[in-house]
């Protein structure tokens, strides 16, 4: 490798390598600085509580990896790549013993919703038979004229509604309304904002499209993929490289961030574009996240056989709880029965635990920077669905925000989107320009700051180095 690179990319998160692997397979030298020593950002997988315990740090369960045109076009299934796919994909239990079920089929899970089944049958059918054009939609810039304008213009009036509205409008009863409310509440904002239908809306039709799965072996296997990849194809990555300021970046025709606006104005701020860099002053950081991580004797004991089958689990009902209690968090409060994601990934990937044993991911919602230890109230929720847990529990480690954000420089104050999901951000960011990518004529932004956001899919990256590829590696 030469000692000037074709591109440097800082941070070695899913977009960040996923920029680089664009970059090395366009055939540009690419080398990747990572400051911890081990790559993957939000997609590690460690040792978290007891030997042989293999627990996700961050990311999880990865819909949008499954949708991501980036992995599939990069065919990670040849460098060790493997979906799993549970039964069940998502399992929302509520307190009669009963649980909104999402099966991959639409009619499937439509027969599982009572009084809404035709209702869901032809919204959920609907948005199946339009897949492609919500995938290319969900996870691309916004700022761009729709192939499918018609479609849009539907999809867009339904996905601009608060979740609180969609929900008590369109359907009747409550297994529809949690099964939307709760991936609504993935968007880290109160149900009541506009556009928290769209989180809602696509991650439903996810999950019957493409599912909820998991990656074998952990998420960290989709960061080892992609730097696969990228050493297939001559790149080079670099661990236990911290960039504090640009002075320590290597000769480079361009440099690529796979950092939030924060660290970027930490380390090349007086590099950039006047008006990126007032922009990036301004960006908005999100509320924060506070995690468990279980080793468990035993699967969970779940009263609703639906939650036994399922890798995601949503916990809180009716819908109302769920609105209330993200609405306490946006408030600055720490809700008593907080809305909490569910991961047990160990009932379809052995590979996570000792034969016979299971892991469990559980995080809930709080005000950013919080340091109340929500453990109690996370585990009292557990308890009601699935009486006995305390039972089956054999070691757990507590994340603060703090944790998480000292893991992961890019989760500020507990954030694991990035940055606030709340108005103009939903849409438009780190800032309003038709190429919010390029920050200065050879600097990037490549991380999930940018669009088109969250998720493990590696298409803020792609956008980015093709921005970079169109302006400044020609």
């Amino acid at each position: 490798m030469a000692d000037t690179f074709d591109a440097v990319v800082v941070g070695s998160g899913p977009n960040g390598l996923g920029a680089a692997a664009t970059l090395a397979r366009a055939g540009r030298s690419v080398l990747v600085l990572e400051a911890q020593g081990q790559i993957g950002g939000g997609a590690r997988t460690i040792d978290a509580t007891l030997p042989g315990y293999r627990h996700d740090h961050c990311s999880a369960i990865h819909p949008l990896g499954a949708a991501s045109p980036l992995f599939r076009d990069l065919r990670l299934d040849e460098h060790g790549l493997e979906w799993i796919h549970p039964e069940v994909q998502m399992a929302h239990p509520l307190d009669d013993g009963t649980a909104a079920a999402l099966y991959r089929s639409v009619e499937r899970t439509a027969e599982t919703m009572g009084p809404d089944e035709k209702t869901w049958r032809r919204r959920f059918g609907w948005l199946d038979r339009h897949w492609d054009t919500v995938s290319d939609t969900a996870l691309s810039p916004i700022l761009r004229l729709p192939r499918h304008p018609f479609f849009m213009a539907r999809f867009g009036l339904m996905s601009a509604l608060p979740m609180t509205t969609l929900a008590r409008r369109g359907f009747k009863g409550d297994h529809a309304r949690v099964a939307l409310g709760g991936f609504a509440a993935h968007a880290i904002v109160p149900l009541d904002k506009p556009f928290t239908s769209a989180a809602g809306l696509v991650f439903n039709a996810a999950a019957h499209r493409v599912g909820m799965p998991v990656a074998r072996g952990g998420s960290q296997s989709i960061a080892d993929a992609l730097a696969s990849f990228i050493r297939a194809h001559g790149g080079e990555i670099r661990t236990g490289q911290p960039v504090a300021s640009m002075d320590e970046v290597p000769p480079a025709r361009v440099v690529l961030f796979d950092l939030t606006p924060k660290q970027i104005l930490d380390i090349a701020g007086d590099r950039l574009r006047p008006r990126v860099a007032r922009a990036f002053r301004r960006y908005r950081y999100g509320n924060g996240t506070f995690k468990i991580d279980y080793a468990l004797d035993e699967p969970i004991p779940w009263t609703a056989k639906e939650c036994r089958q399922a890798s995601t689990v949503h916990l809180g009902a009716p819908i109302d709880e769920i609105a209330r209690g993200e609405r306490e968090v946006w408030d600055g409060k720490h809700p008593e029965r907080p809305f909490v994601l569910v991961g047990q990934q160990s009932i379809v990937d052995p590979t996570r635990a000792p034969d016979g044993k299971h892991t469990l991911w559980a995080y809930c919602h709080v005000p950013k920077g919080s340091t109340v230890d929500m453990t109690d109230r996370i585990e009292a929720q557990l308890e009601r669905f699935a009486p006995g847990f305390r039972d089956v529990v054999t070691a757990r480690v507590v994340n603060f925000p703090a944790d998480l954000e000292r893991f992961n420089a890019n989760i500020v104050g507990g954030d694991i989107a990035g940055g606030s999901a709340a108005g103009r951000q939903i849409l438009l960011r780190p800032r309003v320009a038709l190429d919010p990518y390029r920050m200065a004529d050879n600097l990037y932004i490549c991380s999930q700051s940018a669009p088109p956001g969250p998720g493990v899919h590696g298409m803020c990256g792609y956008f980015a180095a093709m921005s970079a590829l169109k302006h400044s590696l020609r």
